[in-house]
């Protein structure tokens, strides 16, 4: 049976400072999944349901429905356990269902519904869905909470489910759009790195390792999310101002004369400025464009800072950087093995890198696998 939500006074005033609530920590979220999950604990905290989950279709073209957030209590049949694995089919009754409506629907019996086909198999007896949609009204994803036991979902769950799923949608449609756009971004930056690597053909790889690196010690140090964004957005752009280096300084094969040096190191000011044309970027990644070349005890470049002028994204990046050129091989020598690296690395502690830095990278370095 498909129940409709009640009408209480009471009841909605209840829910509206609900949703105003739930609301204020979408809004604030910086991604999906800590946007819409204290809108999952709610409903599992409030509501008989036991557990709820957000699903989002994988792609344009949608053939399965991934989750993307979940409190409480799912199912631990095997059909469930596919289903967090590959995502619920976009062809099954109920997302066919929520493509037709855009109302909450509210499943008493998943048994005699025949919406909910499928369900009683995974474990589920009763359910609410609710559609989710992309600012062109195609179906995005989904709200769904469920009981293990069969219920008759009364009016205070129905309103507090409709009223919660529907204004919560149009800010999960808002998350997913930027989440998309961050990704874009992602790729572009990642295409610019990779972009000077094939003018350079013999730093095949130096963006992708370099990065590893840099997001191997952002773990190790518990970096935030913004944190971690930063520092690998720095990374995949950290030498692209050689874009403005001439073939015959960045491509020459022997040792650089004091004038060609100079050419060289003004790579860093260039890609400064490049970057900061990209006007999303945040501080943290240009820091670390712009002070990738500073040394710990001030005798980098450009501009010869010291110590903890020099940001930490730039010395960890430092450390990273260094070690990548040293283990790789260049026109003008040889790779270096890693325990030959890492010596280096220490000896240049206090030196050339931050000496707080130095053991966390070393042990990181180590626990790689060649």
């Amino acid at each position: 049976m498909i129940t409709e939500p009640g009408n209480g006074t009471e009841t909605r005033a209840t829910v509206a400072q609900a949703v105003l609530s739930l609301t204020q920590i979408a809004l604030a979220a910086s991604d999906l999944a800590s946007g819409i999950t204290p809108t999952l604990e709610h409903l599992v905290c409030d509501t008989a349901a036991v557990g709820a989950a957000y699903f989002q279709a994988s792609g344009d073209q949608a053939l399965t429905y991934q989750v993307r957030a979940a409190s409480g209590d799912m199912p631990s049949t095997p059909g469930m356990a596919a289903i967090a694995a590959h995502g619920l089919p976009a062809d099954v009754p109920l997302m066919r269902a929520l493509e037709a409506t855009s109302q909450a629907m509210f499943f008493d019996d998943c048994h005699i519904a025949s919406e909910t086909q499928g369900f009683i198999d995974l474990g589920v007896a009763s359910l609410a869905a609710a559609p989710v949609r992309r600012a062109d009204g195609k179906l995005m994803g989904a709200f769904l909470m469920h009981t293990f036991d069969q219920h008759t979902w009364d009016d205070s769950e129905a309103a507090l489910f409709s009223m919660v799923s529907g204004t919560i949608a149009a800010l999960a449609g808002r998350l997913a759009a930027e989440e998309q756009m961050r990704a874009a971004q992602e790729a572009s930056l990642r295409a610019l790195g990779l972009a000077l690597e094939a003018r350079d053909g013999e730093t095949l790889g130096h963006t992708d390792r370099v990065t590893s690196f840099a997001m191997q010690m952002a773990g190790r140090l518990r970096f935030t999310d913004a944190q971690v964004q930063a520092l690998r957005w720095g990374a995949y752009l950290h030498d692209i101002g050689k874009i403005a280096i001439p073939d015959a300084v960045l491509l020459k094969p022997g040792k650089l004369t004091a004038e060609e040096w100079s050419v060289m190191q003004s790579h860093v000011t260039a890609g400064s400025s490049f970057a900061t044309a990209l006007e999303f970027l945040p501080s943290a990644a240009l820091a670390v464009i712009a002070q990738h070349h500073e040394r710990w005890e001030g005798g980098g470049y450009p501009w010869g800072m010291v110590g903890d002028e020099i940001s930490l994204g730039a010395r960890i990046f430092a450390l990273c950087d260094v070690y990548d050129a040293l283990t790789s091989d260049r026109p003008y020598k040889a790779a270096w093995s890693k325990e030959e690296a890492l010596a280096e690395i220490q000896a240049q502690s206090g030196r050339h890198f931050d000496p707080e830095l130095v053991p966390h990278f070393i042990e990181m370095a180590r626990s790689l696998n060649d």
